[in-house]
């Protein structure tokens, strides 16, 4: 038997990546899922590829920048029984080279979109005797990283916030966690280059140093410390 059988669950930013991945993970496993995006086309692959798969999903556009949007999002997914956190933006650049309004709306969608979304959502839950709320964040979040630091503030901040929602909705019966992934490859890092992309940063930050040897001395090498 399928362990959600029943179960309702939205996940933002669900058209693609790690949304994507999630929204096809609990549709495999019986909830019927809702998806939302901005690209009405990626929305209608992922809902076109589970229900081939025999799983029910449903797309809806939504512009997480928009209080508008969000408040409509949550009204329509007022029943979920499961909410994934999972859209973000993701600029790269030094502080000094962020303008105000790409700082405006990394924290619109990172916090305040998952802030209205739980607000609204998370009452409901405990009225029905349960829940779970699962917010994506990343490693960025736990230290500080050149290029990264309207990211990585907006995700401590969710980080912070599953914490808040844990103590304040989880003896009600709402389960609120985080996830936060390692370096992760994804369309939206993709569209940034190899350089650039906060994926490949990460990558090169997170690996572990390379471990000093001694250099070796061939027979026809030179002794050390001798100009030759």
């Amino acid at each position: 038997m399928q362990e959600l059988s029943g179960r309702r669950a939205l996940v933002t930013g669900g058209t693609s990546g790690i949304g994507r991945a999630a929204a096809e993970a609990l549709a495999r496993e019986g909830a019927r899922v809702l998806i939302s995006g901005r690209n009405e086309a990626r929305g209608a692959e992922v809902v076109a590829a589970i229900e081939t798969s025999g799983g029910e999903a449903e797309f809806v556009r939504t512009d997480l920048e928009s209080p508008d949007d969000v408040r409509a999002l949550a009204e329509g997914a007022a029943e979920v029984d499961i909410l994934v956190n999972n859209a973000g933006v993701f600029p790269v650049g030094a502080t000094h080279e962020l303008s105000e309004a790409t700082f405006d709306e990394t924290f619109a969608v990172n916090v305040k979109a998952p802030f209205l979304l739980a607000a609204a959502i998370a009452p409901k839950m405990v009225a029905r005797g349960g829940g779970a709320i699962i917010n994506v964040t990343t490693m960025a979040a736990e230290f500080g990283m050149p290029g990264l630091s309207a990211y990585g503030a907006s995700k401590a901040a969710v980080a912070l916030l599953t914490k808040a929602w844990a103590a304040e909705y989880g003896p009600k019966g709402v389960r609120v966690n985080a996830v936060s992934p390692g370096p992760t490859t994804t369309p939206g890092t993709d569209a940034m280059g190899d350089d650039s992309r906060p994926s490949s940063r990460l990558f090169r930050l997170a690996a572990p140093p390379t471990p000093k040897r001694s250099p070796r001395r061939s027979s026809s090498s030179p002794p050390a410390g001798r100009a030759t």
